[in-house]
């Protein structure tokens, strides 16, 4: 049930520990340096299509990328774990700014009736972003998991948010490409405010839900282990 705690995992050696940060380490790199492409991409192409969706896509690889070196600059200190409070603020903050602005920008178009023209790089760009992003996010969440790290497993709820936005990207230009259906682009845009939100506010619980100070200890406070 919620705000019960969870099992905690199998403690990992000393060893292992150091394994799992230097795989965060890479994971971390891997999806700053392929959301930096993703972003100048789609907020290039949702500029010139004047689609709401694509750039507010593409701002979301921005937080994903602030979102991801938060997490970075948690793992180069020899002691992350006392980091884990800052980056799982700065992950939520990410999500707050991502749903403001875009919220603001989607219900502006729906308002003006502003259409956005078809897309070709972006139909292509989501599509390999869906292909792309669950497979980093499942291997961040694996690491954090195991290694017991509350924003590594938060940032890879990012990553997988980015693989939902994927869809709902996808969808939304396919329809107004084919159909001619103007809305579906703002209304795709608010889905993708609605779920950062979402996702801003399990990011900041997070916080108050304090992480072990050590693999072998419980969670301060009856908090409970990322999950």
């Amino acid at each position: 049930m919620a705000g019960q705690p969870l099992p905690l995992l199998a403690v990992p050696s000393a060893g292992r520990r150091l394994v799992l940060a230097r795989r965060v380490r890479w994971l971390v790199a891997a999806t700053i340096a392929y959301n930096t492409v993703e972003a100048v991409v789609a907020i290039t192409a949702g500029t010139l299509a004047s689609s709401t969706a694509l750039v507010g896509f593409g701002l979301d690889s921005v937080i994903e990328v602030s979102s991801a070196a938060a997490v970075a600059w948690q793992f180069t200190a020899a002691d992350h774990q006392r980091r884990e409070r800052t980056a799982l603020r700065v992950i939520a903050v990410s999500f707050f700014a991502l749903a403001g602005y875009v919220g603001i920008e989607s219900v502006r178009a729906l308002l003006g009736g502003e259409r956005a023209e078809h897309s070709t790089v972006g139909i292509v760009l989501a599509a390999v972003s869906l292909a792309v992003m669950p497979v980093l996010s499942g291997l961040q969440r694996r690491t954090g998991r195991e290694l017991g790290s509350a924003s590594a497993v938060a940032d890879s709820k990012q990553t997988l948010l980015c693989t939902y936005l994927s869809a709902v990207l996808l969808a939304g230009l396919i329809v107004n490409s084919l159909f001619g259906w103007w809305w579906a682009d703002p209304a795709a845009a608010l889905v993708i405010a609605a779920v950062a939100v979402k996702e801003g506010r399990d990011a900041w619980r997070g916080i108050a839900c304090c992480p072990p100070l050590a693999a072998d200890e419980g969670c301060d406070d009856g908090c409970c282990t990322p999950p």
